[in-house]
């Protein structure tokens, strides 16, 4: 994976924040859009690392051990007692599958997440809701479906709902899936905004996330 890195302290006493781009996205385009620097402007002890990955590291699923091996498992070798992941668009898609299957990040920071292709969620539109969803164990048993029943549950416990900050624009084409996420978050937790599928809306909605954010103190 390229990335690239803005650490500026002890990560012992730091907290890392691992980013995601969208599709067609690159590590570079967070510097450009200013999402480093709404960081750095608050104040907080925490390190960036954003990391690309190309389309077919989604489609294969490789992401999650790819982002582990190269990323993750280094960061916490190195001392960082907490990280964080965030990603936009297809780069939520793939914090949220990270997540479903390692225990390794303290929490989320989705911008826009694309969370499933329109058959599947529309499945879950129709039955009123994540919590309402219940998954056809006839069905094709894919990374979207894994995904999705994983937040069904996940969301249903105090962890994963208390861990995970949620920013979209309200004219976003992926708003009817990413309100399936929203509706099951305190509303606090989420942060809406005019706009859509665009880098100029996510980083009105980032700064706003980033000042919600709220950091346990690393011992």
């Amino acid at each position: 994976m390229e990335t690239i890195a803005d650490c500026t302290g002890d990560p012992r006493e730091r907290t890392l924040l691992v980013l995601l781009p969208p599709a067609f996205g690159t590590p570079r385009d967070f510097i450009e859009h200013g999402f480093v620097a709404a960081v750095r402007d608050r104040g907080l002890p925490v390190d960036v690392v954003v990391a690309g990955a190309i389309a077919d590291y989604y489609l294969d699923q490789s992401v999650v051990e790819s982002l582990h091996a190269e990323v993750i498992a280094p960061a916490r070798a190195r001392g960082y007692r907490r990280v964080w992941l965030g990603g936009i668009s297809i780069g939520g898609f793939g914090s949220l599958l990270y997540r479903s299957r390692h225990d390794a990040v303290e929490g989320l920071l989705l911008l826009a997440p694309y969370l499933g292709s329109r058959p599947v969620v529309n499945e879950v539109l129709r039955a009123g809701g994540l919590a309402k969803w219940q998954p056809d164990p006839n069905a094709p048993r894919d990374h979207e479906r894994e995904l999705l029943g994983w937040l069904k549950e996940g969301l249903a416990r105090d962890d994963v709902p208390q861990r995970m900050l949620l920013g979209y624009g309200a004219d976003d084409r992926f708003a009817p899936s990413i309100e399936l996420l929203a509706k099951a978050l305190p509303e606090d937790q989420v942060v809406r905004g005019s706009g859509g599928h665009d880098w100029e809306t996510w980083g009105g909605l980032w700064r706003e996330m980033v000042a919600r954010w709220r950091l346990e103190r690393t011992c």
